[in-house]
């Protein structure tokens, strides 16, 4: 299976922002890629405009149906196990993967898949399987978003050695929003986790709002080339 899976150091960083931005650039490029969220939580609360939610991003930005983006669909804004829990129901790892690879097209296709994951990597989606397990299953190369300000080191970091922990592939870190003019805080916490996470990092500038143009314009600042380049000879 060809693709990418977004995850980050928390809840709120950038991670949609982050995987929509690659998607917009992916699909203006004229890439087959589809976008998959294994779970969303949140529905009941109001979306935070301009922007819509997470479901309703990637969908419009993919033109498929909200539900095919993101099947397994909650209201409370609480971690997936929990509002499956409420939900009297329990979400089913088998089947989070066979819809991944159902929207892929199956393991010899062509199409690649852009999975954004659900909070961190450590996020619980039933009794002991989490997002991490979800990605080691899709065995797709990772992409991690984080901030870029004060604390960020630190959570960057521990995302980085639980992915690595588990055998997961990352390509970057990807700092957002990425301020046009850095400080001096932010260019070391950049410099930092390139150093001693041994990573490549990247910043995202900041997008304004949800426009399919803005952010393939955002998603183009990264060299996302590169890393499909090498998911392609990896995979040959």
């Amino acid at each position: 299976m060809r693709g990418l899976f977004v995850t980050a150091t928390d809840t709120g960083v950038g991670k949609t922002v982050l995987a929509s931005a690659l998607l917009a650039a992916m699909l203006a490029a004229g890439e087959d890629v589809r976008p998959y969220k294994p779970a969303i939580t949140g529905l009941d609360e109001p979306p935070d405009a301009p922007w819509p939610p997470d479901d309703e991003l990637l969908a419009r930005l993919a033109g498929m149906p909200r539900e095919r983006v993101a099947p397994a669909r909650f209201g409370p804004a609480v971690s997936p196990h929990l509002a499956a829990e409420l939900a009297g129901r329990a979400l089913d790892p088998r089947e989070l993967v066979e819809r991944a690879r159902t929207l892929a097209g199956g393991e010899r296709a062509r199409r690649a898949l852009l999975v954004e994951g659900v909070g961190g990597l450590l996020v619980p989606l039933s009794d002991g399987y989490c997002v991490r397990d979800l990605a080691r299953e899709l065995a797709l190369p990772v992409l991690i978003a984080a901030r870029p300000g004060l604390g960020t080191i630190n959570h960057t970091l521990l995302t980085l050695a639980a992915a690595r922990e588990a055998g997961l592939d990352v390509r970057a870190v990807v700092l957002t929003p990425w301020p046009a003019r850095p400080d001096a805080l932010e260019r070391s916490n950049m410099a930092t986790i390139a150093r001693v996470g041994n990573i490549e990092v990247q910043g995202l500038p900041r997008v304004a709002g949800p426009d399919a143009r803005e952010l393939a314009r955002a998603g183009e600042t990264l060299p996302w080339r590169k890393w499909w380049r090498s998911l392609e000879s990896a995979q040959m």
